[in-house]
């Protein structure tokens, strides 16, 4: 069934990339009673008509000429159900205001990844990633300061794999994709650990390509030096694998050497110490996190990660976005 699921998500891919009329792959590759969430403001979407009228249509409005530039597609599956997952950007001229952002009359880019788990050739369970803090940072429209001790890493458009092949449109060998599995779960196992026991899983220039109120980082020391605070500033943080009896990842799966994960919510922690200026609340927060992972021989070389900030700066009591109406 994989091939039949990679073909199916290729098409309805495909017919992205193309500005135009979006909505019959999109009725074609929902069900209608889908169950899609959307980071925070959108949160639970109901059906494939529910996802146009109330995300994707508004968003080809606002951005004209929009079409999507995809990085990476994998499949697989988890727990004996098939997923689907890619990631790159939405592409379009900023024109019309949207969900309260003023518009900036110029090229902008929103990254985007997502996952689908299909039953019986469509998608029925569906998350869906939008980097809305790396737009507001490029468009000059982020409220927070952006100065030392909130973020230092970069933050600006993001590059696919520096090996160019993440897009991968034929079966994999599943000994590779099994691999890529375990390396990945083995180093998340690790986090949060005295001693660093991640470290060995990453090669010494791999790069983190995080969300846009983080940053993103090259060399392991630089990504650890981001880490490490992150992790304090939560008692407890802890992650989709450890069975915490609060998080888990919704999927994780190996297609070649590339590994995906998310969790709806994956990250969970009491927040201890100030955090993205805020706090400490010292209240558990939830966070909504996805990533994807390049590996080289036995060691991971790049990840491009989503964290949905906005949801989580609103359980520490600051709304970062605008006020605006669906």
């Amino acid at each position: 069934m994989i091939k039949n699921v990679r073909s199916f998500y290729l098409r309805y891919a495909e017919s992205l990339k193309h500005p135009g009329d979006f909505s019959e792959c999109v009725r074609n590759f929902f069900t209608d009673d889908a169950k899609i969430n959307v980071v925070h403001p959108f949160n639970e979407i109901n059906g494939s008509d529910d996802y146009l009228c109330n995300f994707l249509l508004p968003l080809q409005n606002s951005f004209i000429g929009l079409f999507r530039r995809d990085d990476i597609f994998m499949f697989g599956e988890f727990e004996g159900q098939e997923w689907i997952s890619s990631t790159g950007y939405y592409v379009g001229h900023f024109a019309k205001d949207w969900i309260g952002l003023t518009a900036t009359k110029k090229l902008s880019y929103i990254r985007y990844g997502e996952f689908h788990r299909i039953e019986n050739g469509q998608a029925v369970e569906s998350y869906i990633y939008i980097d809305i803090p790396e737009l507001m940072i490029a468009s000059n429209q982020w409220p927070l300061d952006m100065g030392p001790g909130n973020s230092r890493g970069y933050t600006g458009l993001i590059q696919g794999p520096a090996s160019r092949d993440g897009v991968l449109t034929q079966a994999s060998d599943p000994i590779e994709g099994h691999l890529s599995y375990q390396i990945v779960t083995d180093m998340l196992d690790k986090l949060a650990t005295k001693d660093e026991a991640w470290r060995p899983y990453w090669h010494d220039n791999m790069a983190w390509y995080g969300p846009g109120a983080f940053g993103s980082f090259i060399g392991i020391n630089e990504f650890a030096s981001f880490q490490v605070p992150f992790e304090s500033q939560f008692e407890g943080w802890s992650g989709g694998t450890k069975n915490n009896g609060f998080t888990k990842h919704f999927t994780r799966f190996g297609d070649g050497n590339y590994t995906c994960s998310g969790g709806w919510p994956s990250l969970t922690g009491v927040n201890v110490k100030p955090f993205l200026g805020q706090g400490p609340s010292f209240e558990r927060v939830f966070m909504r996190v996805c990533d994807w992972w390049r590996r080289e021989n036995a060691l991971l070389v790049e990840n491009w990660v989503f964290v949905d900030v906005p949801h989580v700066l609103l359980q520490l009591g600051y709304d970062p976005l605008p006020t605006w109406e669906k």
